[in-house]
Order: C-alpha cells, then sequence, then structure tokens
C-alpha cells in the first residue's frame, strides 16, 4: 500500500486542511489508485525518521508552521530521497528555504514570519494575495504546464508571503527551475527537473472548485506509481 503525508498542522481554521483529504479521496476512485493518507504535525515532521516510508510528500498550507524545521526536513527528504513531492502555499515557501540553505549555501536565509536573524528569502508581499485570483504563465515544457495542458492558467491563492526576487539566479544556478510567473513576473511555480517529481506553487491547487486540480492528480499518481 503507498502512503502519502501529509505535513501540516492540522486546523480546521484552514479551509485548505478540510479540502486536501477530500480531494485525495476523489482522486484516488476517480483514477482507482491505491494509497492510504497520513497527517505528520510539523512537530514531528523533524524527527529523522518521520517520513521514513512514505510514497509522498505533501507540504501544506498553514504557516508559520509549529515548528519550522519540519516543513523543511519534509522538504529536504522528498528532494534527496527521490520521493514525489508537492508543496503549496507555505509548502512552497518552506521548500524554497531549504534548497537556498541546504544547496545553495545560503545558511541564513530565513521566512519573515518567523523571528530570528538572517536574509529573508521568503518576504512579505506589497500585494497580498490572500483570497485573490490571477493567472499564471508557465513555461513551455515544463512539469507544471504538461500537467495543466496550457501554458496560462488562472488560480488562487490565500497567502501574504512570496520568494525575494534578489537570490533567484543563485537558486537557479544550482538547479531550481522557476516556471510559473504572475503577470508582473512575481515567481510562482518552482520545479526540479531532474527529480522523479518535485513541483511547488505559491497558488493553492487544493482551492479550485471544479473537480481535482490536474497538480493534485499528477501528484497522486506519481506518488501511486
Amino acid at each position: 500500500m503507498k502512503t502519502i503525508a501529509l505535513v501540516g498542522d492540522r486546523s480546521p481554521a484552514v479551509r485548505a486542511h478540510t479540502r486536501i483529504p477530500r480531494i485525495l479521496d476523489e482522486i484516488r476512485e476517480l483514477d482507482q489508485l491505491d494509497f492510504d493518507v497520513y497527517w505528520v504535525p510539523t512537530t514531528e515532521a523533524a524527527d529523522p525518521d518521520a517520513l521514513t516510508g512514505f510514497s509522498g510528500i505533501w507540504l501544506t498550507p498553514g504557516s508559520p508552521y509549529r515548528r519550522e524545521a519540519g516543513g523543511i526536513a519534509a522538504a529536504r527528504t522528498a528532494r534527496t530521497a527521490g520521493i514525489p513531492f508537492l508543496g503549496t502555499c507555505a509548502g512552497f515557501q518552506h521548500a524554497m528555504l531549504e534548497f537556498a540553505r541546504e544547496v545553495c549555501g545560503l545558511r541564513e536565509a530565513r521566512h519573515a514570519e518567523y523571528d530570528g536573524d538572517g536574509e529573508d528569502l521568503i518576504v512579505e508581499l506589497s500585494c497580498s494575495l490572500a483570497g485573490h485570483e490571477s493567472a499564471v504563465g508557465l513555461a513551455p515544457g515544463s512539469l507544471a504546464e504538461r500537467l495543466l495542458g496550457a501554458s496560462r492558467t488562472i488560480e488562487r491563492y490565500h497567502c501574504s508571503y512570496g520568494l525575494a526576487t534578489g537570490r533567484l539566479d543563485l537558486l537557479r544556478a544550482h538547479g531550481m527551475r522557476f516556471t510559473g510567473h504572475a503577470d508582473d513576473g512575481e515567481v510562482r511555480v518552482a520545479e526540479l527537473p531532474d527529480h522523479p517529481f518535485f513541483l511547488a506553487t505559491l497558488f493553492q491547487p487544493e482551492l479550485a472548485g471544479d473537480g481535482p486540480h490536474p497538480v493534485i492528480r499528477g501528484f497522486a499518481r506519481a506518488a501511486a506509481a
């Protein structure tokens, strides 16, 4: 039996947390996939063995996490072990932090929502995206474009933090590919092309209203393969 870890601090106040398990259940029935889903709190995810044996890891919305290190560990485990990974909203943010710190050597990279010193890699957006929809342009040939089957999409958000532009070239130089952008050029999607399935979106595909979003469906299929 394949298993998917939903890493995050489950709360009824976070709309995504109530929707994600239902969406995965729907995909399991639609695509006749065989997997179970388990929540792993960030307070537990930092344990070295917490995510051992999972065939998929979804780093869910809900920042700030109770334990930042748990979110970082989830992204690192998926990246280094080749486990299919989806990070949405806060999951996107912490995946970028992990990559900057562990791959690019930017140890002082930090998330502006957390206390501490260092260089803000995840910064407060000049205009909050909470409750908004906006267009995202997708890079030709990217995983995101293949899943969506289009070069442009309208997506829903519920976040106020995004990726600072000052270190994008450093992340690119170490292998991160930014494959989705808003009309103003701000990054909305990132992926690792040499990974079996590693996709992070600042938008929240779990908030889409017309059936399971192709990004989630692609992740579930990768995890169940």
